[in-house]
């Protein structure tokens, strides 16, 4: 039995101006993202986690340091990095940009995975990493494993943890810090907690 703690980085000023990220550009936590990183480990400081997985950006590093800081064991995994959204990457989302990203999700949702935004991946191309990334998860001898990702890369952790399609992968919400709990049996994932953002009631003001 594992318990998995999943959540995704705080936020960034991109996040808060609406701006693309990606996997192409590695920002930092804002000072409220950061009132949120603190909020998650006051609530989770004393969890016995044995181990912390990150992707290979900046912003989850950032989210999970002060649990990195305690000298648990740290990896960073770019298996887990955000999706490259490509030609959209750092830009203020115009009407435009939004008609063919509503043209590319709606491929995907009827199936065809391998649409993508000019020079970025497709949902096959993520999900074919996260996939990596999850057969290494139900390897590693660890019980108690800190994960954090980004939103659409957890959009697809969770459909492949639930072992559903691609085309779910909308349902899934992830906000800033939003958590995430799995136990796995040796079998499958049994999901506890979804997007819980309960740890912000500890968040003091910005």
């Amino acid at each position: 039995m594992k318990n998995i703690f999943i959540i995704r980085h705080g936020e960034t000023d991109l996040n808060r101006n609406g701006i693309v990220q990606g996997s192409g550009v590695d920002t930092q936590l804002n000072e409220f993202g950061r009132h949120q990183a603190q909020a998650f480990f006051k609530r989770y400081q004393h969890h016995p986690f044995e181990v912390v997985l990150t992707s290979a950006l900046q912003r989850t590093h950032q989210t999970v340091e002060n649990f990195i800081n305690l000298g648990l064991p740290w990896e960073q995994w770019p298996e887990i990095n955000e999706i490259s959204w490509g030609s959209h990457e750092g830009k203020t989302s115009t009407p435009e940009m939004h008609k063919e990203y509503a043209n590319m999700t709606n491929h995907w949702k009827a199936g065809n995975y391998h649409a993508r935004i000019d020079g970025g991946e497709s949902a096959q191309d993520l999900a074919n990493r996260i996939q990596t990334f999850v057969q290494h998860l139900r390897n590693r001898p660890e019980k108690e494993i800190l994960i954090c990702s980004h939103g659409r890369a957890m959009r697809c952790l969770m459909c492949v943890l639930k072992d559903m399609p691609l085309q779910q992968m909308d349902h899934f919400k992830h906000a800033n810090t939003g958590l995430y709990k799995a136990i796995y049996d040796g079998a499958a994932f049994h999901f506890e907690l979804e997007n819980s953002l309960s740890h912000l009631e500890f968040k003091t003001s910005v």
